[in-house]
C-alpha cells in the first residue's frame, strides 16, 4: 500500500495512523516544488481561485491561522504557495517566506502580512500589476492542518486605478496556467449570497474541467444570504444546482467587522460553529460534514493526498521523459569548446568525423534512430514502391485501353495495307506517347527523394553543430550547393533516359517471350470476346502491351538507381569530402566560437538536469519506502 493511501482517514478527524501517511505524501510534493521542479513538471496541487471579494483571503487566513494581506482591488499579486505543517504543541510557531533566492524567517504571525506585501512589490513592482513568480510561505504550527495550497490572484473584471488595461486577461492567463493541468485541483471560492452561475472563477474551472472531476466549490459569507434564499444555498452545497464530482462545502470566516472588533482566528472558528449550529437551514450541512473551516481543512488534506496518490505514476513517467529529453539536448550542445588551440583542432576533427559518420549511416541505411523515427532509406524505398505501383497501374490500364486506342488509330490512319498487317510506325507513335506520360512522375519521384534527404541532412547537421553558429553556417553552404548539383545531374539523366526510351528497343528473345505471355494471357482473359476486334487491331495490341510491359519493368529499376546514386551516394560522399576539407582550411577557433545564448542554454540544461536527478532520487526513495 502506498504511503499516499488515505483510505484510513476518518470524518471525525485525522487519527495518528492517518497523519503518518499524510505528512510524507505532502512533504514529497513540497520537496519537489522546493527544488524548482515545477518549471519542468506539473506537480499535484490545490489552486485557490475566486472572483475579487469572494472571501478567498478569509478562507486562507482561517486555514493557516495567520492574517494575510487584505484590502480592495488585487491583493494577491503573485502565486502564493502556502505550506502548512502540523507540529506538536511542544514546538513553537515558525514561519519562512521565500521567493527567488531570498528567504526571510518569521518568528511572529504578525510579521506575515508586511513580508508578503514586500515580496509582491519586489516581484510585481509597485502598483497593482501581477507577476508569475511564486512566493512560498511555510508555516509550522500545532493549529494548522497538513496541507499545501496555491493562492492565485482574484479575478478582476475591470481595470481600476493604476492597474494595467488588460489586467483581467493577465490574471485569467495566470490562473489558467495552473488549473488547466490535470494535476491541479481547483478550489473555487464563491460568495453564497450571489448567483453561483455568474461567477467567473467557476466558469473558468468548468472550461478546463467540464465534468468537475478536479473542482471543489467553497461557498463563503453565508451570514449575508438574503432571507428566503437559504434553501437555494443548501441545494448548491448538496450539489443540486451546478454539479461538481467533488461537490461543495460552506464556511463562515471573519468579516471586516470581526477584524475591527479584534476577533482572533480561534474565536472566529467558535463563532462559525455556533452560526451553523444555530441556523435551521444550514445545521444539516454541518451535520453532513459540509460546513466549517476545520472540516474543510480535513477534506482538503484528504483530497490532496488522494490526488497525489492518483497522479504519482504519471509524475514518475513525466520525470523519466523529461530527464531523457534534457540529457539528449545537453548531449547535442556538448561540453563546450576547449581553450587550448591544439585541443580546439582535435575537437573540430572529432565534431566533423562524428557528423560524417552520422551521414555515412544515412547513406548505408544504418543510421541511429531517435524515438519512433524511420530510416531515410525506408522512406525512399516507400517512394520507389509508389513509383513501381504507378508503372504497374499504367501497364494494367494499358492492357484495358490499348485495343480501343489501336482500333481508333487504325480507323483514322490506316493506309493501303490489308487487315492483319501491323504498321511499325503506328506502333512507335503509340509507344512514344505512353512513355512521355511517365516522365513527369519520374521527376516527381526525384523531387520527393531530394526533399527527404535534405530534411534528414539538415536535421543531422543541426544536431551536431547547433551550438556553433559559425561551423553551422560553414556546413550549410555545401549542404545546399552539392544537393542542388546532384539533383540537376539526376534530373539530366532522367531526361536522357526518357529520350533513350523513345528509341524503342528490346532484346529479341526478351520481346518474343513477353509477346507469347501476353497472347496466352489474352486468350485466357478474353476467350470468345477476342474476335470482336479485327486481326490487325488485336495483333497491334499484343505488341504494344508486350513492349510497354518491358519498358515499365526497365524504368521500375532504372529511375530509382539514378535517384539513389545521385541523391544518396554521390551527394553524401561529396559532402563528407567538403567537411573534411574544413579541418585544414579554416581557423578552428573561428569555426568553434559559441554564441552566448548557447552557453546560457547549456547552463540552463545542466541546472534542469540536476533538478530532475534530485527529484528522481526523492521519488525513488519515497516509492521504495512505501
Amino acid at each position: 500500500m502506498s504511503q499516499c493511501d488515505s483510505s484510513n482517514g476518518k470524518s471525525s478527524g485525522l487519527n495518528q495512523h492517518y497523519e503518518e501517511k499524510v505528512r510524507p505524501c505532502i512533504d514529497l510534493v513540497d520537496s519537489l516544488r522546493s527544488l524548482g521542479v515545477e518549471k519542468d513538471l506539473n506537480l499535484p496541487a490545490i489552486a485557490v481561485i475566486g472572483d475579487q471579494s469572494s472571501g478567498k483571503s478569509s478562507v486562507l487566513e482561517a486555514l493557516s491561522g495567520v492574517a494575510l494581506p487584505r484590502g480592495t482591488g488585487i491583493v494577491t499579486r503573485c502565486p502564493l504557495v502556502l505550506k502548512l505543517k502540523k507540529v506538536t504543541k511542544a514546538n513553537k510557531w515558525h514561519g519562512v517566506l521565500s521567493y527567488k533566492k531570498q528567504e526571510k524567517k518569521l518568528k511572529d504571525p504578525a510579521e506575515i502580512e508586511d513580508a508578503v506585501l514586500n515580496a509582491q512589490t519586489v516581484l510585481a513592482g509597485k502598483g497593482e500589476g501581477i507577476s508569475h513568480d511564486m512566493i512560498t510561505l511555510e508555516i509550522q504550527s500545532s493549529d494548522v492542518p497538513d496541507l499545501t495550497l496555491i493562492d492565485l490572484p482574484g479575478i478582476a473584471r475591470v481595470a481600476t486605478g493604476n492597474q494595467p488595461i488588460d489586467i483581467e486577461e493577465q490574471i485569467k492567463g495566470l490562473i489558467e496556467k495552473f488549473i488547466k493541468r490535470q494535476e491541479t485541483i481547483s478550489l473555487v471560492v464563491v460568495p453564497a449570497n450571489i448567483d453561483i452561475a455568474t461567477t467567473e472563477a467557476l466558469r473558468m474551472a468548468s472550461k478546463v474541467d467540464p465534468t468537475g472531476q478536479r473542482t471543489l466549490g467553497i461557498l463563503t459569507k453565508p451570514d449575508l444570504v438574503d432571507k428566503g434564499m437559504e434553501e437555494t444555498v443548501v441545494k448548491t452545497v448538496n450539489n443540486q444546482v451546478i454539479q461538481l464530482k467533488k461537490g461543495y462545502m460552506i464556511v463562515r470566516c471573519r468579516g471586516q467587522q470581526d477584524i475591527n472588533d479584534k476577533l482572533d482566528l480561534v474565536q472566529a472558528l467558535e463563532k462559525e460553529r455556533k452560526f451553523f449550529n444555530g441556523n435551521s437551514h444550514f445545521r444539516a450541512l454541518l451535520e453532513d460534514g459540509k460546513a466549517t473551516i476545520p472540516l474543510l481543512a480535513e477534506r482538503l488534506t484528504k483530497e490532496l493526498v488522494e490526488h497525489i496518490a492518483k497522479t504519482l505514476p504519471q509524475l514518475q513517467k513525466q520525470l523519466e521523459m523529461k530527464l531523457e529529453k534534457t540529457s539528449e539536448e545537453l548531449k547535442m550542445l556538448g561540453d563546450g569548446v576547449p581553450l587550448d588551440e591544439n585541443e580546439k583542432s582535435n575537437f573540430l576533427i572529432m565534431k566533423i568525423r562524428h557528423f560524417n559518420d552520422a551521414i555515412e549511416g544515412v547513406k548505408r541505411a544504418e543510421e541511429d534512430l531517435q524515438n519512433s523515427d524511420t530510416r531515410v532509406f525506408s522512406k525512399i524505398r516507400w517512394e520507389f514502391g509508389r513509383w513501381k505501383m504507378s508503372l504497374d497501374s499504367k501497364a494494367i490500364k494499358t492492357e484495358e485501353i490499348l485495343r480501343d486506342e489501336v482500333q481508333e488509330y487504325v480507323r483514322t490512319h490506316r493506309g493501303k495495307e490489308l487487315p492483319g498487317f501491323v504498321s511499325y510506325r503506328t506502333f512507335e507513335t503509340i509507344v512514344k506517347k505512353h512513355i512521355e506520360l511517365l516522365e513527369e512522375p519520374a521527376l516527381k519521384l526525384l523531387r520527393d527523394v531530394k526533399e527527404i534527404v535534405h530534411t534528414c541532412v539538415n536535421r543531422v547537421v543541426y544536431s551536431h553543430f547547433n551550438a556553433f553558429s559559425h561551423l553551422l553556417r560553414a556546413a550549410k553552404d555545401p549542404i545546399e550547393d552539392f544537393l542542388e548539383e546532384q539533383f540537376q545531374k539526376a534530373e539530366e539523366k532522367i531526361h536522357s533516359q526518357f529520350k533513350m526510351e523513345k528509341i524503342v528497343y528490346s532484346q529479341d528473345n526478351l520481346y518474343s517471350t513477353q509477346l507469347d505471355t501476353v497472347k496466352e494471357k489474352s486468350i485466357i482473359s478474353f476467350g470468345v470476346k477476342t474476335p470482336l476486334f479485327s486481326a490487325d487491331v488485336r495483333e497491334m495490341a499484343y505488341h504494344l502491351t508486350s513492349y510497354l510491359k518491358i519498358t515499365c519493368d526497365r524504368l521500375a529499376n532504372q529511375i530509382p538507381l539514378i535517384v539513389q546514386y545521385h541523391m544518396l551516394d554521390q551527394y553524401i560522399s561529396q559532402l563528407q569530402n567538403a567537411m573534411l576539407a574544413m579541418i585544414g582550411g579554416n581557423n578552428p577557433g573561428m569555426l568553434l566560437r559559441e554564441d552566448s545564448s548557447v552557453a546560457h542554454k547549456r547552463k540552463e540544461l545542466k541546472e534542469r538536469l540536476e533538478r530532475l536527478k534530485s527529484a528522481g532520487k526523492i521519488l525513488s526513495k519515497f516509492v521504495h519506502s512505501a
